[in-house]
């Protein structure tokens, strides 16, 4: 039923594990052939650079695709983003696409650029348009990789994507401005959305992989609770809404659930134990549906 446009290069890894926790297990035929999902919904798969997604669901050729919002802009693609998936190529994380210049020079905002500037970047429409909002003339030249290390001896300034800016630092350039920041985004087709069949297993497909990333990073804790406690403990517990409390038949504990982040069960516990609480039990969760 639904023909899905999935990103290579770097947000591939994420997004095949992010589907294959979801269920959705992309998967290959042995002959290296185009890959596919064993799911009565997803009809076809193909994987493709992220740039020439947008664009190719706005056509029609897919009624689904996954791709940073940035390319979205870029390509000026008519498309509907329907979530927002904030993972990137090393986790969680948003993308910014930055200008930068050397660390020496004495410019500190894009405003200060020089006219005339030669500027390099994977993306010439939406870097023309944020030059032309601040005023300054440059000349815009379209580079196919490795955008940082052009400066200073090819350009003057770049306009590129960066998660951590740790590469930026390393060849010794300094960010002195934000043109946009970019999350990945689940993207359908206009004509796709408005058909019902298809717009309902579209939000079934979002449902699911929405609950994995909702789950990321988070945990239940399940354990027992003397009567005389349970105030207590209770009052210190993180919960999505409430923790679940349910007397234990015959005797005066109560078993209490909550659901948690990851990374405070190594503090709580102990705190938990402390304060009397036994038979703590920490139990991974694969998805969460509000």
């Amino acid at each position: 039923m639904l023909s899905i446009a999935l990103p290579k290069g770097s947000l591939e890894e994420q997004t095949l594990q992010l589907f294959a926790q979801a269920d959705l297990e992309v998967k290959k035929h042995t002959r290296g052939y185009n890959p596919f999902i064993n799911d009565p919904r997803i009809s076809w798969v193909k994987i493709l650079r992220p740039q020439e997604i947008p664009k190719y669901v706005a056509e029609g050729y897919f009624d689904l695709g996954i791709g940073g919002h940035d390319w979205i802009v870029e390509s000026g693609a008519d498309v509907i983003e329907i979530a927002d998936m904030p993972y990137a190529k090393t986790g969680a994380g948003v993308m910014r696409l930055v200008v930068a210049v050397p660390e020496n020079s004495p410019i500190q905002r894009p405003e200060d650029i020089k006219p005339g500037s030669r500027v390099s970047t994977e993306l010439p429409n939406v870097t023309r348009k944020y030059f032309e909002e601040i005023g300054v003339p440059v000349k815009i030249s379209f580079s196919y990789g490795a955008t940082e290390a052009k400066i200073p001896e090819l350009v003057d300034v770049v306009v590129d994507l960066t998660e951590t800016g740790e590469t930026l630092r390393h060849n010794r350039l300094k960010v002195i401005g934000t043109v946009l920041e970019s999350t990945t985004r689940l993207m359908a087709n206009k004509q796709s959305w408005s058909d019902q069949e298809k717009r309902l297993a579209i939000e079934e497909i979002k449902t699911l992989l929405l609950g994995v990333i909702e789950a990321r990073g988070k945990v239940l804790i399940s354990m027992n609770v003397p009567e005389n406690k349970l105030e207590d403990i209770v009052s210190i517990l993180p919960a999505l809404k409430n923790p679940t409390v349910s007397k234990l038949y015959n005797s005066g504990y109560f078993a209490v659930e909550t659901v948690v982040e990851k990374a405070s069960v190594n503090t709580l516990i102990p705190q938990l134990k402390v304060m009397g609480a036994e038979d703590i039990i920490e139990i991974g969760i694969s998805k969460i549906v509000r």
